[in-house]
């Protein structure tokens, strides 16, 4: 006599259930499962005789295994609150209760349910529903910089939300690409696959067998390998500067720029930009923060932060002159 709660993962294709699951279920002399649960098919196919139950009453399976084995198939959802009320059943009348996991998270389930969250706020939600590649942008952008704020602060405990956030507008991007009908259109499927496929390309030294001998060798092939993707791209000879985003923070795409440029043996003259004087002098600093190994957009940002610490404190200091 006993009673076998059997969970499974909504994240796991119905089915495909672990060969204890299997045995469990096919050596029960009563099955019990949800009327809605997605994994009735697969038990019929199976041989398995399954009893449709609606709102499944603890003491009723309680009892039922006091007669005889029963595995319970549990709701996706756990059907923790029933296997509570189970538990406070057999505190006092023990009953040999187990709970048989027959399907298990691979990493990166969770992913699954942003999608399907996703996907209903975009049908669903008011907000969501009027949203375009466009009006998404500037909070894409607030959430990168908000990672930036947690890692320059060593808060890594915010990392973890902040990341989260970043991940939603990706999220949110793909679902609004995938609602297009013409070649633009994309799923999220589709920039996951994007992203693999090309960290397998640029990483033949992990995937196939080129032999490096250090970080800067793996660099050096990931910038031949990308120069030569951007050329069958653009069917043209590719530019050091293709895929820089000018829209960046100057500080930053200065910096990037003169990277760049660093590849190729321009004249000294062209380094000396035909803008203001403040701009050229800006832009002559960036070049000597690159020399010296330093990120020019990384130092400012530590001085502001610096200066805001030292607003807040004369504010402390001062309650009644600030504001």
């Amino acid at each position: 006599m006993s009673l076998i709660l059997l969970a499974t993962s909504h994240r796991v294709a119905p089915g495909l259930l672990t060969w204890r699951a299997w045995e469990a279920l096919r050596s029960a002399p009563r099955v019990l499962a949800r009327n809605d649960h997605p994994l009735l098919p697969y038990l019929a196919e199976a041989g398995v005789h399954a009893e449709q139950v609606t709102d499944p009453d603890p003491s009723a399976l309680v009892d039922l295994a006091r007669e005889g084995r029963v595995v319970f198939v549990a709701g996706q959802d756990g059907d923790e609150r029933l296997m509570r009320d189970i538990g406070r059943l057999v505190v006092d009348d023990p009953l040999d209760v187990e709970v048989l996991h027959g399907s298990y998270d691979l990493p990166g389930a969770r992913l699954l349910d942003l999608v399907t969250v996703m996907d209903t706020l975009r049908r669903e939600c008011p907000w969501d529903r009027k949203q375009t590649h466009e009006s998404l942008v500037k909070y894409l952008l607030e959430e990168a910089y908000e990672v930036d704020d947690a890692v320059s602060g060593g808060d890594y405990g915010a990392l973890r939300e902040e990341l989260g956030d970043v991940l939603m507008q990706v999220a949110f991007h793909a679902v609004v690409a995938s609602e297009r009908d013409d070649e633009t259109a994309f799923t999220v499927d589709d920039v996951a696959a994007g992203i693999v496929d090309k960290l397998v390309r640029r990483h033949p030294h992990v995937f196939a067998d080129v032999t490096v001998r250090d970080a800067d060798e793996v660099n050096a092939n990931w910038e031949q390998i990308k120069a030569a993707e951007r050329a069958e791209k653009k069917g043209e000879a590719a530019s050091v500067l293709d895929g820089v985003p000018m829209g960046q923070p100057a500080l930053s795409l200065a910096a990037q720029l003169q990277r760049r440029a660093a590849r190729v043996e321009l004249p000294e003259d062209a380094y000396e930009v035909a803008d203001s004087d403040l701009g050229a002098r800006l832009f002559s600093l960036v070049r000597q923060a690159q020399a010296e190994g330093v990120d020019a957009e990384a130092e400012l940002r530590a001085a502001a932060r610096a200066f805001a610490d030292r607003v807040r404190d004369w504010e402390r200091e001062h309650p009644t002159t600030s504001g």
